[in-house]
């Protein structure tokens, strides 16, 4: 099978992205007025590029006071599941009910994963252990075949596993070697199979913000991996996708979705995060379209115009800098009926926008397979927006053996769980 819009993508990769605009031309594009794209879920007007400034408004985290929980809707309750942790990125949910926890930052990062269980059921992990430590901003987590899978930041390893061991102490294997090149804010690489479990896929974020630092940099970035369990046999399954994250899988369906953390510095309301649907050899747009064929200005010297007219529309439209990250389809049945094959996304929160946008989770209903507009699910994570102070930032979401909801609060090293009362 051939996927045009990758080959023609691998043309381009040698070429820079022309960051720079002028004040005047900057000026010029931001009298252009509003585009309207018709998105999964109905019409989207996004504004011109540069008709605001960006902005940094980075948050500060402070502590949420000892008897405070986030907000969740009429009906949920809402506690701490495990706290006192380092950065927790990701929740993984073993087939025998074991939680592993990837706990990396960016900077300053513990670099391992905890393993957590509530064996008396009461919502509340006592015992924890440190399972595999010495890693590589670990993020994703797999068990499959006997094997216990880590992406690290530069790589795929996979580990002997025996169920139910509390600590790793076999040597890994990196069995797919992933770039770390570029800036690399965006280091977490997300992993999951198939039902089958013969595939593996792994979310790689771009090197870089819109391609400035050179198209070279950007090789098997901005892209969802597909590869056998052995690491073999890899694919570029989608390209085009800045920064994706979350991925699962469409309970209906069978489709695959991602959540995307959308391009910076066009503007206080540019660019949407997105949740999308990923078609196999599908071409997302980045760096030098958003939202279909929506242009990126600071690639209007080289436009690459035969490739932006394959760009495919993002389904679901999440907010302007939210930094949509965390991903899960809801398939239980603890949580009254709306909620049922619906997806719950984290959002980490902007860092430049004013004011504030994500630090919540919010829940996208879905129909017969097909998303409905996006709603808040769990909120109260800004404690004063004027100043702007935080006290979390949510992102990994993941369903619980009993049918909650596990809540990754990364800079509180929280662990929120959200059940239903009724």
């Amino acid at each position: 099978m051939k996927y045009t819009a990758i080959c023609m993508l691998s043309l381009f990769m040698l070429m820079a992205c022309k960051e720079k605009v002028s004040e005047a031309k900057k000026d010029e594009l931001a009298q252009a007025g509003t585009t309207t794209v018709e998105t999964a879920i109905g019409s989207l007007e996004l504004v011109a590029p540069f008709s605001s400034e960006s902005v940094t408004n980075s948050s500060k985290v402070i502590a949420w006071p000892k008897d405070k929980t986030p907000t969740a809707p009429e009906g949920f309750a809402v506690n701490r599941f495990a706290d006192s942790l380092e950065h927790p990125r990701w929740t993984y949910l073993a087939p025998n009910g074991d939680y592993f926890v990837s706990e990396a930052n960016t900077r300053n990062s513990a670099n391992q994963i905890r393993l957590l269980r509530d064996r008396d059921k009461d919502g509340v992990a006592e015992e924890r252990h440190v399972f595999l430590k010495d890693l590589n901003q670990p993020f994703g987590m797999l068990i499959l075949n006997g094997y216990f899978y880590v992406a690290n930041t530069d790589g795929l390893y996979r580990y002997p596993y025996k169920e139910g061991q509390t600590e790793m102490t076999a040597e890994g294997e990196k069995i797919v070697e992933l770039s770390a090149s570029g800036y690399n804010n965006h280091w977490t690489r997300n992993i999951i199979s198939n039902k089958a479990g013969d595939k593996i896929y792994i979310s790689v974020g771009s090197a870089s913000n819109v391609g400035e630092q050179g198209m070279e940099k950007e090789e098997r970035r901005a892209n969802i991996l597909e590869v056998n369990p052995d690491g073999s046999g890899e694919i570029i399954y989608a390209t085009g996708l800045r920064n994706p994250v979350g991925m699962d899988w469409n309970p209906v369906t069978g489709e695959l979705w991602t959540a995307v953390n959308e391009r910076d510095k066009l503007g206080n309301n540019l660019v949407p995060d997105y949740l999308t649907s990923v078609k196999k050899g599908g071409w997302y747009g980045w760096p030098y379209s958003y939202y279909g064929q929506i242009k990126d200005p600071r690639w209007a010297d080289d436009p690459h115009d035969s490739l932006v007219q394959q760009a495919i529309m993002p389904d679901v439209p999440l907010g302007n800098h939210t930094a949509s990250l965390g991903l899960t389809f809801y398939t239980n049945s603890a949580f009254p009926q709306q909620y049922k094959n619906g997806a719950f996304v984290g959002q980490h929160g902007s860092w430049n926008r004013d004011p504030l946008s994500g630090y919540k989770v919010v829940f996208v209903p879905f129909e017969n397979g097909k998303p409905q507009p996006p709603q808040d699910f769990l909120t109260g994570f800004i404690a004063n927006e004027i100043a702007s102070e935080v006290y979390g930032r949510p992102v990994g979401v993941t369903v619980a053996a009993d049918g909650a909801l596990l809540v990754n609060d990364d800079d509180a090293g929280i662990i929120w769980r959200v059940s239903s009362e009724e």
